[in-house]
């Protein structure tokens, strides 16, 4: 049980830091091989201009994203092929998703700069601990912010303008579950 009494630890202390950054992850740590619901937490526009689309770029390592749908938005995905392929249920995996985006679909959807709104996707996390950066691309009316920024050491992002929203992948302690 000491991955989760750690996994605790680390949201506590993540949620006190995160409310600082602009686009942060609902749960900032997760066990190395789980399945993961990432829900991106959007807080502002574009200087006061609305948010009209979300793009997440999904990191390497990261398998068989599946997004939520969104009321008023249109959800799509992108899908390469993999450097390295994965065995899925006895299926051999050579391509995946890894972009997802949700695009306004009128201007009467659209974020507006003084609310915040969650943009959710589901996939299993790599094997390996470690810091895990999602970038985002926050398009707006009128702008973009592009949450790409990653220290170069560490995981503080104190000081960045526009830093990528950052997962910390824990030690499992073992065989990883699979779940769907």
């Amino acid at each position: 049980m000491k991955p989760l009494k750690t996994l605790a630890t680390l949201v506590a202390l993540f949620g006190i830091t995160a409310s600082h950054a602009h686009v942060v992850l609902e749960e900032p740590a997760a066990l190395a091989g789980s399945s993961y619901r990432a829900s991106f937490r959007i807080g502002h526009g574009c200087a006061g201009s609305p948010t009209t689309g979300i793009r997440v770029f999904i990191p390497a390592g990261v398998r068989g994203a599946k997004p939520m749908p969104k009321a008023g938005w249109t959800l799509s995905t992108q899908r390469a092929p993999l450097a390295q392929p994965y065995d899925n249920h006895g299926k051999t995996v050579r391509e995946d998703v890894v972009e997802v985006s949700w695009t306004v679909q009128n201007p009467a959807h659209a974020l507006p700069d003084d609310w915040y709104e969650e943009f959710v996707l589901r996939a299993t996390l790599p094997a390996q601990a470690g810091a895990l950066w999602f970038r985002v691309l926050q398009t707006c009316a009128s702008g973009q912010l592009d949450w790409a920024d990653i220290p170069a050491q560490g995981t503080s992002t104190r000081g960045m303008k526009t830093p990528a929203a950052l997962l910390d992948v824990l030690p499992s302690g073992g065989a990883a579950g699979h779940a769907h």
